[in-house]
């Protein structure tokens, strides 16, 4: 019996159906049906097992079976949610009695089974949330006899919706929602009267909703959110007299609202927002009485909101934001007594804040982005306490409100969201706003705000953003801050605070964005802040702080602007030494002097002090006859001076001569174009003032030459290290050589035995880390951008490589981006004035920054190559895609880039880790493939990483048409 059943499971796998309905018909159809059915699946919890093949009927004890009680046949089959994958097989085509199919929020792939039509008795069949894909079959719906509700929703699936739909006259719900279907609506889809249900939201359908729709008497529910609508809303429309929902959000149709939705008596949802509507709102909306849902926001309606709004007092929530209404609230809404969402944002009202608004006991009240203005002011406290205790989200931000903030604020027992920013508030923060036990945001930025931070602030325990900036306070950061634990952003910038940053801070081991930029805060900063391990963002810049930079965590690669400004900070970051700290000495009291001990310890210290005494009158000595040969040199300095050409000097005190001289006194600077002068001026070319970065290398400064061309000073810090004059002038000069609108132009070179300086074009706007990392976060680059960076950075390592140079130090600070968005990749070929060093002291020399080395750099065995640039612009593809640092530092763990990149490939998620500023406004067909060579660049064996050559071959082939690339610009 067994071996016979497992024959028939091949044969039904491959055999058409015609062949096994031939079959010897003892054998229950419904038995061999579904085990044939069970065989092509995965079923990872085990729903299934109670499918036993040696079973003669499946009605009674198999899991999500349901039989008809007279014949014995499967009526229905439904295994909803099982996390079961694999196909929706052939096998099903046995259940000939079958009339509901439900497979939803499974895992099924593959295509939809066209066969799946023939099944005659079908009435249900939900297919919904699984990763099926392609189009639904053209002839899937011209056999559906008695199909009733049908549902493909949550899937992959593309293509037209199939005319024959239209033929399946007792269908009464269809739900194609959340796909990618494109095309016109199908011609005859207003012929399914019996239709009850509709949903087609979330796809890329597009056209006009054409007329006819009015003859759907039954229609109670309708979306088309999310598509491509054009047009006008169907005349007709309000012959759906049935219609309770009706959803066309989020569209591009336009024109006025017919006058027919005035009939829909019915309707209790009306959603029409995100689309171009325009004209008045209509009075007759007040005589849609049964309306508890109206949102018609992000539209062109203008003129006054109506008063009949006030009929509606069924209404829930109320959304009229984002449109050009202007006028006041009108106080007639003063009867929308079941109100609990009230957003009007984003418009042109003037007036009042009305008293009503505050009787009704809303959940969420927006009126920000208008010109409302007087005070705002709450009714009495008894009335207060008992209307204001379900508001959980006010928003009255960016108005002309002037006035105090009200002392009661504290009888709003459940706010969550509170935005005051943006007006002409003055006076004091109120010590009630530590009242507020489960706010999460409290927002009074932008203000005319006087006073301290009240202490009772710390009564605020549920914050999560806290923003006081650009107002007048003044005062001391309380320490109270501290018991606001889930803390994340701290942005307290543009006032008069004063004292020091409290260490309490440092406990905030959640927060993400300090901003204390811009007060009269001093002090040295807490040690503790380098535990706060989710920082993204920290400035202190424009204050009077001192001391040492914390050293580790985030601090490690903090940008030197959220530090600028305080004079007395010190550290690397700040590129200002700290003053060494050293122990004072010990002192002795010797014991009496009767001791021998003591005596002769005594003469000791004579006889040292006089040795000493005589060492100091002959330093003293040394330095006095010191200074007399130095003048006379100088003396004579000046007087050869005067004979000799008038050149500008170094800060360091260096002289040079503007074409090439034996004399040792003198430097030798070689331009290899234009005028090799520079502009004199208060500025010294090496002055501390004019210096604009640093690298492995050395410091780079900015000057001016006669001809009024910027040109970057690299002064090098290696010259230890340096080769002799002739190697180095050799080298430099084949690096001048170089040409390419990918590389920044070596421009000529000043030398002398203790001061090496490289001459470079000056790229006015700035490094790609800057761009990526140091740029306001709305401001992002574009993906078309980010791509040219990509492509421009392969061709400059490409000629590089073609030259027979290894770059060695590639990093986002490399890259300079010049006025046209061009990328140049900078600091090449350097490690080639270096004499030949054992590689891991070149690697410290030159790789100043982590992550982007090679690992073969770590490996004596193995020769370094172009491979190691390859390597290095891998690392950079990443960072350039998504926007995160090659290495950044989490609580407790170290994220690599390359590695989680790598694993969201291996997960089929990529595409999570694409930056989010870009907001998916990128193209996955490139962004993906662009992912991938990044990653293939990186791979940790050289002998995987492409040539740059084929690198640049394979991102012009990535590279999307011209005429589709303007969306991502």
């Amino acid at each position: 019996m067994i071996l016979l059943f497992k024959l028939c499971w091949v044969l039904a796998l491959l055999a058409p159906a015609s062949v096994v309905q031939s079959w010897d018909t003892t054998f229950n159809d419904d038995v061999l049906g579904l085990i044939v059915f069970k065989a092509g699946l995965q079923d990872p919890e085990s729903k299934l097992v109670s499918w036993n093949e040696e079973d003669d009927c499946p009605c009674d004890s198999w899991f999500g079976v349901k039989c008809d009680p007279t014949s014995r046949r499967v009526t229905e089959l439904v295994l909803d949610g099982c996390s079961l994958s694999g196909h929706v097989g052939r096998g099903l085509l046995r259940l000939q009695s079958l009339q509901v199919l439900s497979l939803s929020r499974n895992n099924f792939n593959g295509t939809i089974n066209p066969d799946l039509g023939q099944l005659g008795g079908l009435q249900v069949i939900d297919l919904s949330e699984n990763n099926l894909s392609g189009s639904i079959p053209a002839g899937f719906f011209q056999q559906c006899g008695s199909l009733r509700s049908v549902s493909f929703a949550g899937n992959n699936l593309i293509g037209w919706i199939p005319d024959s739909l239209s033929s399946c006259m007792s269908l009464s719900a269809v739900n194609f929602s959340s796909n990618q279907l494109s095309g016109v609506l199908p011609s005859g889809l207003w012929y399914l009267r019996g239709l009850q249900s509709l949903d087609l939201s979330d796809n890329l359908l597009e056209g006009e909703v054409h007329e006819g729709i009015g003859y759907l008497y039954d229609l109670r529910t309708i979306s088309f959110r999310k598509n491509k609508f054009t047009g006008q809303l169907p005349a007709d429309i309000g012959g759906c007299v049935a219609l309770k929902e009706l959803d066309f959000s989020e569209n591009s149709l336009s024109g006025s609202l017919p006058d027919s939705l005035q009939k829909l008596n019915s309707c209790d949802s009306l959603r029409l927002h995100g689309n171009s509507f325009t004209g008045e709102i209509p009075v007759w909306i007040g005589g849609l009485t049964n309306l508890q849902s109206l949102d018609i926001s992000a539209n062109r309606f203008s003129d006054r909101i109506p008063a009949s709004i006030g009929n509606l007092t069924l209404l829930k929530e109320l959304n009229l934001s984002m449109n050009q209404l202007n006028g006041g609230l009108p106080q007639s809404m003063a009867n929308c007594i079941n109100l609990l969402a009230i957003d009007v944002s984003q418009n042109r009202l003037r007036g009042d804040l009305p008293a009503w608004i505050f009787k009704m006991d809303p959940k969420s009240v927006s009126l920000s982005g208008n010109e409302l203005s007087t005070r705002i002011q709450y009714p009495s406290a008894t009335t207060t306490s008992s209307s204001l205790q379900g508001l959980q989200f006010l928003d009255l931000s960016s108005n002309v409100f002037s006035g105090q903030i009200p002392d009661k604020l504290g009888v709003l027992t459940s706010l969550l969201h509170l935005n005051m920013s943006r007006n002409q508030l003055f006076g004091s923060i109120p010590p009630s706003v530590g009242e507020l036990k489960m706010a999460r945001v409290l927002d009074l930025s932008h203000n005319r705000l006087t006073g301290s931070i009240p202490s009772a602030i710390g009564g605020a325990v549920s914050l999560v953003e806290l923003r006081l900036e650009k107002n007048f306070l003044t005062g001391n950061i309380p320490t109270q801050i501290r018991n606001c634990s889930s803390l994340r952003s701290l942005i307290l910038s543009h006032n008069n605070l004063t004292g020091s940053v409290p260490p309490a801070i440092a406990n905030l081991s959640n927060l993400e964005h300090v901003d204390l930029s811009s007060n009269h805060l001093s002090g040295s900063l807490p040690k503790g802040l380098t535990n706060l391990s989710h920082l993204l963002s920290f400035n202190i810049s424009h204050n009077n702080l001192q001391g040492d930079l914390p050293l580790g965590g985030f601090f490690n690669t903090i940008s030197p602007s959220s530090v600028s400004g305080n004079p007395s900070l010190c550290g690397s970051i700040v590129n200002r030494s700290c003053p060494s700290v050293h122990q004072k000495p010990i002192v002795l009291n010797p014991n009496s002097s009767n001791n021998p001990a003591s005596a002769l310890n005594h003469r000791r210290n004579k006889l040292a002090l006089s040795i000493s005494a005589i060492i100091a009158i002959g330093a003293a000595a040394a330095i006095i006859f010191g200074v007399v040969a130095v003048t006379f040199l100088n003396i004579r300095a000046r007087a050869s001076m005067s004979r000799a050409p008038a050149v500008p000097t170094f800060s360091g005190g260096e002289d040079y001569s503007c074409s090439p001289t034996n004399d040792p006194n003198y430097g030798k600077l070689v331009m290899f174009s234009g005028d090799p002068d520079f502009v004199a001026g208060a500025h010294a070319l090496l002055n501390k003032d004019s210096e604009i970065g640093r690298g492995g290398f050395g410091v780079v400064y900015r000057t001016v030459l006669r001809d009024g061309r910027s040109v970057a000073i690299k002064k090098l810090t290696v010259s230890s290290l340096i080769k002799s004059q002739e190697e180095f002038e050799r080298e430099v000069k084949k690096l001048g050589s170089i040409r390419h609108s990918n590389l920044v132009s070596l421009e000529g070179y000043y030398w002398t035995q203790s001061l090496q300086l490289l001459i470079y074009e000056f790229i006015s706007s700035g490094s790609l880390y800057k761009h990526l990392h140091d740029g306001p976060s709305t401001n992002g680059l574009s993906w078309r951008h980010r791509f040219n960076i990509i492509l421009g950075m392969a061709k400059g390592l490409a000629h590089l490589h073609r030259m027979n140079l290894i770059h060695y130090n590639l990093k986002s600070t490399n890259i300079l981006i010049d006025d046209s968005g061009e990328p140049k990749v900078g600091d090449f070929g350097l490690a080639r004035l270096l004499p030949m060093l054992d590689r891991c002291v070149l690697s410290s020399k030159i790789q100043s920054a982590l992550g982007y080395m090679a690992p073969e750099f770590a490996c004596r065995t193995v020769k370094i190559t172009e491979k190691c640039d390859v390597y290095g612009f891998g690392i950079l593809v990443l960072e350039v895609v998504t926007g995160k640092r090659p290495v950044e530092y989490m609580e407790d763990d170290v994220v690599v880039l390359c590695d989680m990149v790598r694993g969201a490939l291996e997960d089929g998620r990529v595409e999570e880790c694409i930056d989010g500023r870009l907001k998916g406004n990128f193209p996955a067909d490139e962004a993906i493939p662009v992912v991938k060579l990044g990653l293939i660049c990186a791979s940790q064996v050289p002998s995987n990483r492409p040539d740059m050559e084929e690198v640049v071959n394979i991102l012009e082939l990535i590279q999307c048409p011209a005429e589709g690339q303007e969306e991502y610009d």
